[in-house]
Order: C-alpha cells, then structure tokens, then sequence
C-alpha cells in the first residue's frame, strides 16, 4: 500500500512538472511573439517617419492619406510614389534579406562571424560591378531622386555584380559539396575569397580613368537611392520564398545548431541542408548586392540582436533578424538622408561605422558569445 502510495506521488510530481515545463515553453513563445510585434510596430513607425523626411518635410497625416489613397494628387504624392516610398521598401527589402542571410549562415557555419560580407560574396559582387563599368561600358553616370547616384546601364552592372558573386558562392559550396569542408574552413575560404576580390577590384580602379573610377566608388558605398519598384519585387520575390523555406525546415536547422551528429542521429540530412541552406542564402544574398551594392554588417549585426532578444529558437529567430535587419537598414538609410541634409550620404558608410565596433567585439568575445 506504501509502494502504491509512492509511485501515485511520483506520477503526480512528475506532472506537475511537465505541465510547469509547458506553461514556461508558451510563455516564452508568447514573449517572442510579443517581440515580433512590437518590431512589426517600430518598422512600421520608422517608415513613416522615413518617407515623411526629407528635403521637403511632409505631414505625417498627409503621407497616411497618399499612401491610403485619399489624398487628391498632387507634388506630395509624387516625392511619396516615385521617390521616398520606393527607396524606403528597398531598406526594408534589402536589410531584411541580408539580415536573414546573415542568421542562416551563422546557424549553419556554427559560428558568430558568419555572413554575406565575412564570406565574400560582398566583395565579388564588388569586383563584379567594377569589370562591368570597366570592361563592359557601364561607367557612365547620372542624378537620381533624393541624391540618388545611378549608373546608365544598371541591369548590366546589376547582372554583372550578380554572376560574380555566385562564382564566389560555388566556389564556397564546392568546397562544402565535394570536399567535405568544415564550417571552420568555410570562413577562412571566404575570407580568403573577399581578399582576392578585395584586391581585384582595386587592380581595376588602378587602371580606370576618372569617370570610371567615381562609379566604381559611388556602387560600392551602397545605396538603396538606386533601387526601383521592378528592383523591390525581385528583392521580395527572392527573399519570401527563402524565408518560407527556412522557416519550414527551421527545426532541422535547430539540431543543426545542436551539433551534427545530434541531427544525424535524429534523421536530418546534414550535407544537404547545409547545401541548400548556403545556396538559398547566398542567392539571396547576391541578388540584393547586385541591386543596392555592397552594405556592411547588416547580415552580421541583425542575427545577433536577435539572438539576444529572442532567443537561439530558429524558428522565431530568422523572421525576427529579418525585422531586426530591415529596421537597423532603413534606420541608418534615414540618417543618411538627414544627418548632413541636404546632403544625402550612401547608407553603406553608416553601416559600415557602426558594424566595424560590433565585429571587432565578436572578434574579441569569442564563438561562446553566439551561442550564450
């Protein structure tokens, strides 16, 4: 009778605890939950405040009444339409993709440096933009809205900087298809990857004449001025997809993080889900370079934010760096329509200053700093 008595309060504490544990799980997806919200909130907030600043201020309430429709036409709809909106979708666009990137790789390479810029892809992107002004003629340059520097033959420029960056990407997973490179490995051969490209592009200022060399420079800063509405459907057609992928295969990824030799013993395919993982991403990764240029540390500084407020859980993690990275972007673009105006700075300089502290702080911190 004592034994009976014992094992019912065995299987009674033993309830209360698994139910104790459940209560925990959804409060902390509540909370997440909650934090995803209230990003959705502040982007919503910043690009408002973003297409209503400038070098024409316009009223918040005349912005909502354009961008709802029920404003009569006019100057206001114009700079909203054809200029501000456009540029704002594209921060949003562009900083989310790179910032989603930026935590895939860093989920699939185990490692807090992990990113379009730390492993090359920027940097070919680059090269490839200075051979198509160089060699292919699309040097020449021209005025665009709000400051804007535009290129006269941008598709080729874009297509260009698109190819290059996708050779560096297979040389990265050739390494990890046939090879059997470990992520270790796949840092360094990018890092290796962004030094040569680094270097052929200068090779290529060198020999270019002064136009030339100024467009070489303007593409490289970076600049969503430059982005069109065909450019922004390209951007999210290339970035929706990938993110739905992720987020169907998030718990794969999960034990990924775990280790893989958890995820092998759990079933999950690790050579192909790092594969196709490294592939999505930096696909998406080349096609919004090939469009706004090089910007820094984006896809590095997103990801760990995340982290940090939400939690290492994949599944909430990469639709929130995407939100994280799309802020952060079209924050510091706003800033650089406004710090100097009328003055409008190319964004990838601001995220440059305020990536460069962040990465040489990972850098001291160490790989604990990731995953803590």
């Amino acid at each position: 009778m004592k034994d009976g008595n014992n094992d019912g309060s065995k299987d009674e504490l033993q309830q209360k605890t698994e139910e104790g544990l459940t209560d925990r799980y959804e409060r902390m997806n509540r909370s997440k939950l909650v934090m995803a919200l209230l990003a959705v909130v502040v982007l919503a907030l910043l690009a408002l405040y973003s297409i209503a600043t400038g070098s024409l201020s316009l009223p918040p309430g005349e912005v909502l009444q354009s961008l709802t429709g029920a404003a009569e036409g006019g100057r206001s709809d114009i700079i909203i339409w054809n200029i501000r909106l456009p540029r704002v979708l594209a921060a949003i666009m562009a900083g989310g993709g790179l910032a989603l990137s930026g935590a895939v790789m860093q989920t699939i390479l185990k490692n807090p440096l992990g990113s379009p810029f730390t492993l090359g892809i920027s940097q070919a992107a680059g090269f490839g933009a200075a051979f198509s002004i160089i060699f292919l003629g699309a040097g020449a340059l021209q005025s665009g809205g709000e400051g804007a520097i535009m290129l006269d033959y941008f598709y080729l420029t874009a297509l260009s900087a698109f190819g290059w960056s996708l050779l560096s990407t297979g040389i990265i997973l050739f390494l990890v298809r046939y090879r059997g490179a470990s992520p270790e490995t796949m840092i360094l051969a990018g890092v290796a990857l962004g030094s040569l490209f680094t270097a052929g592009t200068t090779a290529l200022q060198y020999a270019a004449d002064e136009v030339e060399l100024a467009a070489i420079v303007f593409w490289t800063f970076g600049d969503v001025g430059r982005a069109t509405w065909r450019n922004n459907a390209v951007m999210l057609l290339s970035t929706l997809p990938a993110l739905i992928y992720f987020l169907l295969n998030s718990w794969n990824y999960r034990l990924l993080a775990s280790g893989d030799e958890t995820a092998r013993s759990l079933g999950v395919n690790v050579s192909r889900l790092r594969l196709l993982g490294m592939l999505l991403a930096s696909l998406v990764t080349a096609i919004i370079i090939s469009i706004v240029g090089i910007i820094g540390f984006v896809g590095l500084v997103a990801p760990h934010i995340g982290r940090k407020l939400i939690g290492p859980d994949e599944k909430y993690l990469f639709p929130f760096s995407l939100l994280v990275g799309s802020i952060l972007l079209l924050a510091a673009d706003t800033a650089a329509r406004t710090v100097i105006s009328p003055v409008v700075l190319p964004v990838g300089i601001l995220t440059s200053f305020l990536g460069v502290p962040l990465f040489l702080y990972l850098i001291m911190k160490g790989r604990e700093y990731m995953w803590s």
